[in-house]
């Protein structure tokens, strides 16, 4: 169980937590190339290893009227695109056994979204990919509960397995972050991500739209690297307020290389 198992990935050598960040959704080729462009060039400066995301679709939403993506097909080929020229390794999620297939064809690591890590079918699927595997913790489980989704994956003889803290629900608007689940899933012996964008969220308003706070996503890096999380998870976009999805919650691009230096500074 190594990171640096994962293709294209960078390994500096040092001791600096890695990166998982891009935008939400793939919106365009020209939004995905100019983020992922920009991320690239900040990691290889300040040599944090970085692995690309973005949803080739979303299938998680609160409203039908909110959009879900540019077409399955031309999305996964945006995203192998960005890893072939600039060789980099690429994250996005998936929500059923038959797009699990699809989707490893074209990425480098499977995501499994919070809502669905109970699903054994689809855990299994991954698995058998032979791709890292990217679980997030449900916002209805304990972390010591995400044994038994590592233990599914791991079950097809996959043992390249992250977990990511992305917040508890209490059913009331809002995500609490509690920062003992980040040592008890490294004791799990698994890869430990924290989610410092999805965490900030305030889900279901009355609106159907999610709110957030990512004002917040700094204070959450922080505390998260302060108690030993192996990676961070930061969704960006050039202009929040114009994404197609989670813009309330996204952290601005021109802010991330800022928010990256201050984080190696606790990091060291």
């Amino acid at each position: 169980m190594d990171i640096y198992q994962i293709p294209k990935i960078k390994n500096y050598k040092n001791n600096h937590f890695f990166l998982i960040a891009g935008p939400c959704v793939v919106e365009s080729e020209e939004l995905v190339f100019e983020v992922a462009k920009e991320l690239a060039c900040t990691c290889e400066e300040l040599e944090i290893p970085f692995i690309f995301k973005s949803s080739y679709k979303k299938a998680n939403r609160t409203s039908l009227h909110s959009f879900s993506g540019i077409g399955d097909i031309k999305a996964l080929e945006i995203l192998k695109k960005v890893s072939n020229e600039l060789n980099i390794p690429v994250l996005t999620d998936v929500h059923n056994v038959e797009e699990t297939f699809l989707a490893a064809k074209y990425v480098d690591v499977l995501q499994i979204p919070a809502f669905l890590c109970r699903q054994t079918e689809l855990l299994i699927a991954a698995g058998q990919t032979g791709k890292f595997v990217n679980i997030k913790k449900g916002q209805f489980l304990s972390a010591e509960s995400m044994s038994f989704a590592k233990e599914k994956v791991e079950s097809t003889g996959n043992n390249q397995i992250m977990l990511t803290e992305r917040g508890t629900t209490f059913g009331y608007n809002d995500l609490v972050v509690d920062f003992r689940n980040i040592p008890i899933m490294k004791r799990l012996e698994a890869i430990t991500v924290l989610d410092c964008t999805h965490s900030v969220q305030r889900p279901n308003t009355a609106k159907g739209v999610t709110g957030g706070q990512p004002e917040m996503i700094e204070t959450l890096a922080k505390a998260g690297i302060a108690v030993g999380v192996d990676g961070l998870f930061i969704e960006t976009h050039p202009n929040p307020k114009l994404a197609l999805s989670d813009g309330s919650n996204m952290l601005p691009l021109n802010i991330m290389k800022n928010l990256l230096s201050k984080l190696l500074f606790v990091n060291n």
